[in-house]
């Protein structure tokens, strides 16, 4: 999650929340590829998540990784993250370990900086003795087990999230995802882009479900993090229906931005809790705690990243589907969203793949895949076919974009592990499952050897 944002001044009127975000805009050639994943860090020994304080703990990962240059970020003291060039390192609820990348031109690029920040993140953590996990959910953690991050902003969350779903301490503390953030060229661009990126994110939900366990035992899903995402708080998840309605624009998006609930204003270092209570009534000076407050620009960027969508509109789209995964299968997800929506004919075909799908049909494949994966039925056909009809798009998009590497290699090699997983039918939370089965014998002990980065 975010670190506190900076946009600037007062709010004058609703339309400088819609410039905000339209100020996203940019020509095709300014274009950016941002990929963000998250990833758990464990103790090498116990297997168990690891405390902020302590020589295992997040504090002296984040301390270790400053020696390569990376900048502290502080609050009340506490490292609670680490920027450079336009990329930040920074902490999720439980102790997740997130890269939010700088925004680069191509998937090349993108893919270079995660394995920079592998090599730098095995060299740290060799040193202190923690472990690396990508998964979508913790697979043998209890609640209880995972600490709390010292960051204003959680605490605050973690009062509020039992009154509004059930799972939402389970997001918090026991889920990692992979996003890739992309930009667009206008507003009619934002709204194809983001109807498409809406109707296909359950197929890329099914593509790299990796996350079977709970507290040490199959779950009964294939994507357990997507399970969670059914009931964390409606009022500000999901997969936002009126997207595809006439008339979404920029406007739509603030009017629905101003009546989910607020977290917190952020003020002079400190989080002010007015959880529950919407940006409209902030606006309109309507909450006790913080009427004698001006609200800024700044607190309109800080709520739109407590929005949380299957895909979020700030100046740019953030496509939020995915378990988190594997390394080398990390870059395949930007690889794919790019190729489906970086190109204008691979833009096309997915738009006349999706266009005619009901909101029923796209609600009822997302409460599917979580369980069933793959199997997922859709129309006369399965999920499955779907990602063989999106991964074709994807892989002739990325080739007309023609980004070759200085040893000529096209982004579209980046797909080749998540090819894999469609060639042989069957996703890598099955393939952990037939483990768990046979060679592991119902003991997830081997998983944290055979799945850790480093």
């Amino acid at each position: 999650m975010s670190i506190p944002q900076s946009a600037g001044g007062p709010i004058e009127s609703r339309d400088d929340l819609v410039r905000h975000l339209s100020k996203g805009t940019k020509p095709r050639e300014a274009w950016r590829i941002g990929t963000e994943h998250e990833k758990f860090v464990y103790c090498l020994k116990t297997h168990k998540p690891v405390p902020y304080e302590g020589p295992q703990g997040i504090r002296a990962l984040l301390e270790g990784m400053a020696h390569f240059g990376w900048e502290p970020i502080q609050e009340n003291g506490n490292i609670i993250g680490l920027s450079q060039n336009g990329a930040s390192l920074s902490l999720e609820p439980g102790g997740q370990f997130e890269l939010s990348g700088a925004p680069v031109k191509t998937v090349h690029e993108t893919c270079a900086e995660v394995n920079l920040h592998l090599e730098q993140c095995r060299e740290v953590a060799t040193e202190i003795g923690v472990g690396v996990l990508g998964f979508g959910f913790a697979p043998s953690w209890s609640l209880d087990e995972v600490p709390v991050m010292p960051k204003g902003r959680y605490g605050i969350m973690k009062r509020y999230m039992p009154k509004v779903g059930a799972y939402g301490l389970d997001m918090m503390f026991r889920t990692c995802t992979v996003q890739v953030n992309l930009d667009f060229e206008s507003e009619a661009d934002m709204v194809k882009k983001f109807r498409v990126g809406l109707a296909l994110q359950p197929v890329t939900t099914a593509l790299f479900a990796n996350s079977p366990f709970r507290e040490g035992r199959p779950s009964g899903f294939l994507s357990y993090r997507a399970q969670v995402w059914t009931d964390v708080d409606n009022a500000r998840s999901g997969m936002l229906p009126w997207v595809f309605d006439d008339g979404m624009s920029f406007e739509r998006y603030v009017d629905y931005a101003l009546d989910v609930p607020m977290y917190f204003v952020y003020r002079d270092g400190k989080y002010i809790d007015v959880a529950g209570k919407s940006f409209r009534e902030f606006l309109a000076r309507k909450i006790p705690e913080v009427a004698h407050i001006e609200p800024s620009m700044s607190d309109w960027a800080d709520h739109l990243t407590t929005i949380f969508p299957e895909v979020r509109l700030k100046q740019f789209l953030e496509m939020r589907g995915t378990d988190g995964g594997l390394w080398r299968r990390i870059c395949g997800m930007p690889a794919l969203w790019v190729g489906l929506l970086y190109d204008s004919v691979a833009l096309d075909a997915a738009w006349d793949l999706v266009k005619d799908w009901t909101v029923e049909e796209r609600q009822a494949m997302r409460d599917g895949v979580g369980r069933q994966g793959f199997k997922t039925p859709f129309r006369k056909a399965t999920v499955h076919e779907l990602a063989h009809r999106i991964l074709e798009i994807s892989a002739a998009g990325l080739k007309r974009r023609a980004a070759l590497d200085a040893g000529g290699m096209s982004e579209d090699g980046f797909l080749n592990p998540v090819r894999e997983l469609v060639n042989r039918g069957y996703t890598r939370s099955e393939e952990m499952l037939k483990n768990y089965y046979g060679a592991w014998n119902k003991d997830l002990t081997p998983l944290f050897t055979e799945y850790n980065f480093l």
